[in-house]
């Protein structure tokens, strides 16, 4: 099921990791939390392909590490309306939720490439690593912030 808000997803997720998701037009981040939800780790950039290929590989990933919930970012513009990347998000997780019973739940994720940015530059880290890791870094940036609003429910 879909949930808008944090607070139903929280109610409706059982126990268990979670996966984030930062979705692009060309990959998808991936990011993993650990069974308590405390913690977001990134965990690997997915190259698009067809839906079905991503779909697929995704519900791996899940299956894999016991995973009871999808967040996807929600790129909201900066004066918080939605543009047509919010709308092919929300299609992306109405195609996924056919394929799996997990819970889908979505999080505003407004400058998290450029926190994972800043993040990676604070790091030191090289041009050519911030580009392979960028996108799951900020997969868990979207994450964490899930799962710290999650522990103030």
């Amino acid at each position: 099921m879909i949930h808008d808000t944090i607070e139903g997803f929280a109610a409706a997720c059982p126990a268990g990791a979670l996966l984030g998701l930062d979705l692009g037009e060309r990959t998808i981040g991936v990011a993993v939390s650990d069974g308590i939800r405390s913690v977001a780790s990134p965990l690997e950039t997915i190259r698009r392909k067809k839906f079905g290929v991503d779909a697929a590989r995704l519900i791996e990933i899940a299956s894999a590490r016991n995973v009871t919930g999808l967040i996807l970012g929600l790129p909201r513009n900066m004066d918080g309306s939605e543009g047509p990347r919010c709308q092919s998000t929300r299609a992306f997780a109405r195609n996924l939720e056919r394929l799996t019973p997990m819970e889908i739940g979505f999080w505003d994720e407004r400058l998290s490439t450029v926190a994972a940015e800043r993040a990676l530059l604070e790091a030191d880290t090289s041009r050519r690593r911030r580009a392979e890791v960028i996108d799951h870094v900020a997969a868990a940036y979207i994450l964490q912030g899930v799962l710290d609003r999650m522990r103030h429910l």
